[in-house]
C-alpha cells in the first residue's frame, strides 16, 4: 500500500482500515448526550458521562498504542514526521485562537462594556451605577440592582505569583530534559522529565487551593458579574490545559522509561513540548492581565 525507501521505511504509511474513530464517536455520544442532560438537571445525565469518558478513554489508549508500535515498528517516515509536526502546530494555533477569544472578551468587557454602561445615557437610567474595574461590589458591576454579591478579587500575592514560578521552572526542566536527550543522556532525560511532571502537578494543586479560598473566603463566584465570569472561563480553561499537557509529558516520560525514542527521532516528546511551552505563555498573559491589571 505505502511505497518503500531504501532503508525499509514506507516513504507514506498509510494504515488499514481501523475501528478506532467509530468507536471514538461512541464515547464521545454518551459524553456529550450525558452533559446535555446533567446540566438540565437529568440525574442519569451523569451516569452517561462517567461512561462517555470511561469507554473514550478505554478506545484513546488503544489507539495511541497502535500508533506508538507503529512508530517503534519503523512504520513512520521523514513525511509522517512531517505530517505530524504540521497537525501540531495547527493545533496549537487553534488553541491560540480559542485563547484569544477569552482574552479579548476580558479587554472588551473592561475597555468598553463597563464604561459604555456608566456614560451619560445610562445615567438617566441607573443613576447608582459605577463603571470601575474590577466590579468588586454590588451596585458597581453591570447589576444596578444589586442581584451581583458583593466579592473581592483575587491579587498576584501570593498562590499566583508562586504558580508562575512553578510553571516557569517547569520550562526550564522540559528544556534541559530535552538537551540531555538529544544528547543521548536517557537517565537525565527521565528524572528532569519526572521533576517537569511533578511541577504541573503541584500547579494544579495551588490552583485548586486559590479557587477554594476565592470561592469560600472572597465570595468570589462565576455569578460575580463579568469578573468573576471572565476570571474563571480563563483560569479554568488554562488548568484543564495545564492538566492535559502534564498527562502528555507523563505517558511521555513512561515511553523514555520503555527505551522509545532516539536522539534524532522523538517528536512525540517534542510536540509534548511545544504544548506545554505554550501553556507556560498563555499563564503569563493570565497572570498580567487577570491578577495584576
Amino acid at each position: 500500500m505505502s511505497a518503500t525507501t531504501h532503508g525499509g521505511t514506507p516513504y507514506y504509511f498509510v494504515p488499514g482500515p481501523s475501528r478506532h474513530p467509530v468507536m471514538a464517536s461512541v464515547g464521545l455520544f454518551f459524553l456529550i448526550l450525558g452533559a446535555g442532560q446533567w446540566v438540565n438537571g437529568s440525574g442519569w445525565g451523569a451516569y452517561s458521562v462517567a461512561f462517555g469518558l470511561a469507554w473514550w478513554s478505554v478506545v484513546l489508549y488503544q489507539w495511541f498504542r497502535d500508533s506508538v508500535a507503529e512508530s517503534e515498528g519503523g512504520l513512520y517516515g521523514h513525511k509522517i514526521d512531517l505530517s505530524y509536526r504540521w497537525s501540531m502546530s495547527w493545533f496549537i494555533f487553534s488553541e491560540v485562537m480559542f485563547f484569544g477569544a477569552f482574552f479579548t472578551a476580558l479587554w472588551w468587557a473592561r475597555v468598553h462594556s463597563v464604561p459604555a454602561l456608566g456614560n451619560i445615557e445610562n445615567a438617566l437610567i441607573w443613576p447608582d451605577f459605577q463603571a470601575v474595574w474590577p466590579s468588586s461590589q454590588a451596585g458597581a458591576t453591570a447589576s444596578p440592582a444589586g442581584i451581583v454579591e458583593p466579592f473581592q478579587i483575587v491579587g498576584p500575592f501570593w498562590l499566583p505569583t508562586i504558580n508562575t514560578a512553578l510553571l516557569l521552572t517547569s520550562g526550564i526542566t522540559l528544556t534541559i530534559a530535552h538537551h540531555a536527550l538529544q544528547a543521548g543522556n536517557r537517565t537525565k532525560t527521565i528524572a528532569y522529565m519526572w521533576l517537569t511532571v511533578i511541577l504541573g502537578i503541584v500547579f494544579l494543586g495551588v490552583q485548586g487551593y486559590e479557587y477554594a479560598h476565592a470561592w469560600g473566603d472572597l465570595n468570589l463566584k462565576m455569578s460575580s458579574g463579568i469578573y468573576g465570569s471572565t476570571f474563571y472561563m480563563l483560569t479554568g480553561f488554562h488548568g484543564f490545559h495545564v492538566l492535559v499537557g502534564m498527562l502528555m509529558l507523563l505517558f511521555i516520560t513512561l515511553r523514555l522509561q520503555k527505551g522509545h525514542f532516539t536522539p534524532q527521532r522523538h517528536f512525540g516528546f517534542e510536540g509534548a513540548a511545544w504544548y506545554w511551552h505554550f501553556v507556560d505563555v498563555v499563564w503569563l498573559g493570565l497572570y498580567i492581565l487577570v491578577y495584576w491589571l
